[in-house]
């Protein structure tokens, strides 16, 4: 039977409750038990899919297709357990549930409310697939005392009376800031923090402290006073020089420790933390460092690139290297006066990621042109493929219009719409003027290597699956233009109809990848094309 662990923020939302949560799972596995992280978000989207990368940051795919928070992330590079639809809840998803319940009759015409009814949902998602899992970490979105949080505050109240001492337990995370004015820490938002929540009824068992200073004894006792809690159960959390360093961190401080005592659990051995140990001796001890120009379209917010950050931080961590990444908005090179030598020579390779829409798209092909030219190493990645394609269809096919229908009617639609295609339940499809939600080609699908690829030596092997997003596919009526250019189709969906992967052999790193291989990548086994792109990128450095 699990046990549950229900993490709350307060004061400020934004305090690494995600990867405090992440970092805990870690912790809990090395000491051999098996957990899941899910996430329960306030928002009344259904999915966080619908919402701007400007918003709220990237949206993080499941195998299974979900849309989800991007927290969803952290767990899955910190524990290797693959995410799943049901570890991402909004209040949207809920209520749209409910909703089409009580039309159906499911609820024999009963008055329909928050209580018991929404936090009924709350908790069957809290439950569900939970037999085989020795700990469940559910993390709630927002902050203590918002109205939108308030039914999952009071759905864990519930559950932890329902599943009784022992066996399940609260963790809030708090703001202890530090007034430079008056050289101190200030614990009083701590204090304020834990009243609200323990006045809706769930009063923590563990503090985890955020704060830029050493917490002195003092202030622990302090806290744990006013918060009736144990002085070792208030866990700081410092800034730390990589989030890869904090399971180190907080095992440190016996945050592990404090939370198997909440379980009356007296914890044996000490955990086995030599992995993290090894990523961070490789992320401290470098043997040299490469920079990576990300040409996007959503770079005035890097967390609405986070999984592909990281990927490229364990390029660097398979290679020993330091990755500094230059971010340039693609939409500085949408024009003939555009500096793109400057802003792109002192790069060691190029990497265009995924997006939407016409903006910055023209920068984005020029950005694929400089690299082809100059020999640089090029990753693109979804959209990042499209736009080589497009730009091989131009300059090298033949095709001088070659385009997207995704920026509008065109006469040389080389990335088009596919109606059709056959996925992982049989035939799907989809049209053009359908809702921009659920058109997607979402989640893990299979994909054919040619065995005399780059990509296949890469890999290791000629049948892969990664995880898709996106609505347009690189038209296959162009495949003999672009072949002609030198753009090999190197993957293809096992059927054959939809193309996964283009590369150039006549270049020293060329790759465009339909798929995001950035969700899968994790800093203890850094996807194989990112380790190999900053290999290639290491190579090109020491060329000038």
């Amino acid at each position: 039977m699990a046990r549950y662990i229900f993490i709350t923020g307060g004061v400020v939302s934004s305090l690494g409750k995600g990867l405090m949560a992440a970092s805990l799972a870690a912790l809990l596995q090395a000491r051999g038990y098996s957990v899941r992280i899910r996430k329960f978000d306030p928002y009344l989207n259904v999915d966080p899919g619908t919402m701007s990368p400007y918003q709220h940051g990237e949206v993080y795919v499941t195998d299974d297709g979900a849309e989800t928070d991007l927290d969803l992330g952290h767990y899955e590079r910190f524990t290797g357990v693959p995410s799943r639809q049901s570890d991402n809840v909004t209040s949207g998803r809920i209520y749209q549930q409910i909703i089409a319940r009580e039309r159906r009759g499911d609820y024999l015409g009963a008055t329909v409310q928050v209580i018991p009814h929404v936090t009924d949902a709350i908790k069957a998602f809290a439950r569900a697939e939970t037999d085989d899992l020795d700990f469940v970490l559910c993390e709630i979105g927002g902050t203590v005392g918002d109205i939108e949080s308030l039914p999952f505050i009071e759905a864990i109240r519930q559950l932890k009376n329902e599943e009784g001492r022992g066996k399940a337990i609260s963790i809030h995370v708090t703001l202890v800031p530090y007034i430079a004015a008056a050289g101190e820490l200030k614990t009083k938002p701590t204090q304020h923090s834990v009243r609200e929540l323990a006045a809706l009824g769930v009063q923590p068992d563990v503090l985890v402290c955020r704060c830029e200073h050493p917490l002195p004894p003092s202030e622990r006792a302090k806290i744990a006073l006013f918060c009736n809690v144990p002085a070792s159960a208030v866990i700081p959390a410092l800034d730390a020089k990589s989030i890869y360093a904090v399971p180190l961190q907080y095992h440190g401080e016996g945050l592990d420790i404090e939370v198997l005592r909440a379980f009356g659990i007296e914890p044996a051995e000490a955990p086995d933390l030599s992995r993290w140990t090894e990523i961070m001796d490789r992320l401290t001890n470098p043997q040299g460092e490469v920079t990576i120009g990300v040409v996007g379209k959503y770079v005035g917010l890097q967390d609405a690139y986070k999984s592909l950050n990281e990927a490229l931080v364990h390029g660097g961590i398979a290679n020993r290297v330091k990755v500094n990444v230059r971010w340039i908005d693609a939409e500085l090179f949408e024009n003939a006066e555009s500096d793109i030598a400057g802003q792109l020579e002192p790069c060691d390779a190029i990497l265009v990621p995924g997006a939407f829409g016409e903006r910055g798209a023209e920068g984005k092909i020029a950005s694929v042109k400089f690299a082809r030219e100059r020999k640089i190493p090029y990753f693109g990645i979804c959209f990042g493929m499209q736009m080589a394609c497009v730009e091989g269809a131009r300059h090298l096919g033949g095709v001088a219009d070659a385009s997207s229908t995704e920026f509008g009617p065109t006469e040389q639609p080389v990335v088009g719409m596919i109606t059709e295609w056959m996925g992982r339940e049989g035939l799907e499809t989809r049209a053009a003027e359908g809702d921009m939600g659920g058109t997607m080609r979402l989640g893990a699908y299979d994909a054919t290597l040619d065995g005399n690829s780059v990509v296949a030596s890469i890999y290791g092997g000629t049948d892969i699956s990664e995880r898709h997003r996106h609505r347009y596919e690189v038209n296959t009526g162009y495949k003999a233009a672009l072949e002609q250019g030198g753009l090999v189709f190197s993957g293809m969906s096992p059927d054959g109809t939809l193309p996964e992967i283009v590369e150039r052999p006549d270049h020293p790193w060329f790759v465009g990848v339909q798929f995001h291989p950035e969700l899968k990548s994790k800093p203890f086994d850094p996807h194989p094309l990112f380790a190999s792109f900053i290999e290639a990128a290491v190579k090109q450095s020491r060329l000038v």
